[in-house]
């Protein structure tokens, strides 16, 4: 996968914001604290949750499997959308959201499939991963309501809030109506332009994704397996909790609002969270009353031992793909 120099600008400059971030938010804290917590680290609970983590990738592999063979209509072994997986997933960590597209691409150079399906496969994955996202902030915002409302309390006032959004209501709704109208008007005087293509292409293959989704024959194993995907990255988090003794005392719904902060974190544009998870994780940890120093460490350690996971495990699959795409092109 070739970049751009566009790309490569954009690349640069969200891990130079990465960089930034993580220097910002590190720069008072000591080496040797570090090294302390570690010591007092119980790593039979990090390597708990690194096996944990890996019962997600096989999970998220086999949903994609099923996805796939919905929607290409021939057989991939699960093993070979892990390898795609992982690949995908370190390649994330250099470039992100570039990962989707190499996955793809693995998958494409394996099994021979088409790159536009496979990609809307991603697409109604990464949609089902959103609702479940919806659902686990409700979920933690019905077990830790009391300290929503503290946060919110402290940065604005909630009557005067109900009563700034009453007043604005006639005026947000007018405002969407005539958006819905403009939209649609731009996208009538300029269907033939090279962003709109884009954009009817992207929901063409999100519809063609979704209708896929009626295709596959085990509908309750990719339902229970979305579900399952989200119970590991909880028990990941609960795990490393457990593993430090700052955060070993931890409610299990204040570490299911740790678990929403970090994934909120990993959201946004840059290098593997690099800086975002860190920041929301320890925000959320000093709400509950930890330190500056503790919150941004245990956001050091969870964070640190899944990207190593994923570095190495990147790494074997790589050479995985070698092997079997040499292979292939031997036999040819």
């Amino acid at each position: 996968m070739r970049l751009t120099k566009k790309q490569w600008i954009q690349v640069l400059l969200s891990l130079a914001i990465a960089i930034w971030i993580f220097w910002f938010l590190y720069k008072d804290i000591k080496f040797q604290s570090l090294v302390d917590a570690l010591r007092e680290t119980s790593f039979l609970w990090i390597a708990a949750s690194i096996l944990v983590s890996f019962l997600g990738f096989y999970l998220r592999a086999w949903r994609w499997k099923l996805l796939i063979e919905a929607s290409e209509k021939s057989t991939i072994r699960t093993k070979r959308s892990f390898i795609a997986l992982m690949i995908g997933y370190l390649v994330n960590l250099l470039v992100p959201r570039a990962g989707e597209v190499a996955r793809c691409g693995v998958v494409s150079k394996m099994e021979g499939h088409q790159m536009g399906t496979l990609i809307g496969t991603v697409i109604l994955e990464r949609t089902i991963d959103l609702l479940f996202m919806v659902i686990t902030i409700f979920l933690a915002f019905l077990l830790e309501n009391k300290l929503f409302v503290n946060l919110i309390s402290d940065l604005v006032s909630i009557e005067g809030l109900l009563e700034k959004v009453y007043e604005a209501f006639p005026l947000v709704i007018g405002g969407g109506i005539i958006a819905v109208i403009f939209i649609y008007l731009i996208f009538q005087k300029y269907r033939d332009s090279g962003l709109i293509k884009k954009v009817r292409h992207f929901m063409r293959d999100l519809i063609f994704g979704l209708m896929s989704l009626k295709k596959v024959e085990n509908q309750a194993g990719f339902w229970s397996s979305s579900s399952a995907i989200w119970i590991t990255y909880y028990i990941t988090m609960l795990f490393v909790a457990w593993a430090i003794p700052s955060t070993a005392s931890l409610s299990f719904g204040s570490v299911l609002m740790v678990m929403v902060m970090g994934s909120i974190g990993m959201v946004a544009p840059v290098q593997g969270g690099i800086g975002t998870f860190h920041a929301l994780v320890a925000f959320i940890l000093m709400a509950y009353g930890l330190s500056n120093e503790e919150g941004k460490i245990f956001a050091v350690i969870i964070h640190s031992s899944q990207v190593l996971t994923i570095v190495v495990t990147g790494l074997v699959c790589m050479i995985f793909f070698f092997k079997i795409t040499s292979d292939k092109a031997s036999k040819s």
